[in-house]
């Protein structure tokens, strides 16, 4: 597949949801974790990767907000910042 080809056969990013980009990412790190793809499909991989991981990063920001609005709609004002419990059994 070079980048001519993953232009033409891939859906457009920013019309994929979350589960089908990430998907599609997941498959794209198999492959180039292989190793046995020319170098100028993997950077077009590469390349299709990163546009993937910003979409995914956008829809869960956006879903982050939406939840948020949600939870401020319901009379619940945010939390002040809780401490996190120690643990005695972690190494560092």
């Amino acid at each position: 597949m070079n980048a001519a080809a993953t232009d033409t056969a891939a859906p457009a990013v920013e019309s994929l949801t979350f589960e089908a980009a990430m998907s599609e990412l997941e498959g794209i790190v198999d492959k180039l974790e292989r190793g046995d793809v020319p170098l100028e499909e993997s950077i077009a991989f590469y390349e299709r990767g990163e546009a993937l991981k910003a979409r995914c990063e956008a829809l869960l920001k956006n879903a982050e907000m939406r939840v948020e609005k949600v939870r401020l709609r319901g009379g619940n004002a945010p939390d002040a910042a809780e401490p996190v419990e120690a643990f005695d059994d972690v190494p560092f």
